[in-house]
């Protein structure tokens, strides 16, 4: 696949060669693949970058009540119980069409591993199966049972999609007993106008195109995507951002997605919260595969480890 020549000077040669493998994985045209077709490619692909499991984690499969079914989830925790100021909620990445607790297994593990914080990662439903708001359903439901069971802050966490969930989380709980202490979102998808900003500048992006996003969008709503406008699909459609834990966004320069997260911080900010946006130089959608692989992706992987600590610690740290 050939991409403008933009991205020749903006990314460089470890970055490319991570998209090229990736595209040996999870090729374009794996949007056209049948449902269970496109599920298997990607948990293929995550596992493809995996790193080596941490010894020092352990993990325990459960299962949360929720208003409709079971929500399968993973616990992660480290054995010396390192740090115990607080809890990491997980959502994961996928278009809401595809991952789950398999594909970002090895990601999950090594942020227990890094932060010493317990994390859970919840298996939300997907579309095309289960259109919105089945998702949204499941991590609000996931989180009254984490605040039922444990008296830790909690952290919200989620990358894309994920990012989308806790981000809508973090709008529900105001109405809940407890808050969550922070919120990191990852390249996260908010509700920006697709015809703007970021959705044009980078619409033929490497990883990640605005077509597929759309494609995406499609498949939550169920072909209606008069809904994308609903506050708890689309958190930057909600009219208040009052009262929201403080909110750090980590976004990739080549990425549609990009303005999400910088129009969401700027929102935030003008209501009279806090929040902080980062934008990670010459980086892509997805970036987390690389952590391994590429030096930026290390880097930035890094600084999502120094957040939720912060945000764990209660620690604010104005930019």
């Amino acid at each position: 696949m050939l991409f403008p020549n933009k991205y020749t000077h903006l990314i460089d040669a470890e970055t490319w060669a991570f998209i090229k493998k990736t595209q040996n994985w999870y090729p374009p045209e794996a949007v056209n693949f049948p449902i269970a077709r496109q599920r298997e490619v990607y948990d293929d692909l995550c596992q493809a970058f995996a790193a080596k499991f941490p010894n020092e984690v352990e993990t325990q499969d459960i299962t949360i009540a929720g208003p409709q079914h079971d929500i399968p989830c993973r616990s992660y925790s480290r054995e010396d119980n390192v740090n115990e100021n607080a809890q990491i909620l997980y959502f994961h990445g996928g278009g809401f069409v595809v991952g789950g607790l398999h594909s970002h297994d090895s990601y999950c593990a090594e942020i227990c591993k890094a932060t010493g914080f317990n994390l859970t990662a919840i298996d939300y439903r997907l579309a095309p199966e289960h259109i919105f708001p089945a998702d949204y359903y499941d991590v609000v439901a996931a989180y009254r049972h984490l605040i039922n069971q444990s008296q830790k802050p909690i952290i919200l966490l989620g990358d894309s999609a994920g990012g989308n969930l806790a981000a809508a989380l973090a709008h529900a709980s105001r109405q809940e007993v407890r808050q969550p202490v922070g919120q990191v979102l990852v390249y996260p998808t908010l509700g920006s106008d697709w015809t703007k900003g970021s959705y044009l500048e980078h619409a033929e992006a490497p990883m990640l195109t605005t077509d597929e996003m759309i494609y995406y969008a499609k498949m939550r709503t169920g072909g209606d995507l008069s809904m994308w406008s609903q506050k708890e699909l689309s958190p930057l459609y909600d009219a208040d951002l009052t009262n929201l834990p403080p909110t750090i966004v980590f976004s990739a320069q080549c990425d549609p997605l990009r303005d999400d997260g910088f129009n969401y911080c700027a929102k935030i900010v003008q209501a009279g919260g806090k929040a902080q946006f980062f934008e990670e130089t010459g980086l892509v959608h997805s970036y987390l595969l690389a952590r391994h692989s590429v030096g930026r992706a290390k880097r930035a992987f890094e600084n999502i480890v120094t957040a939720l600590t912060l945000l764990g610690q209660q620690i604010w740290q104005n930019p």
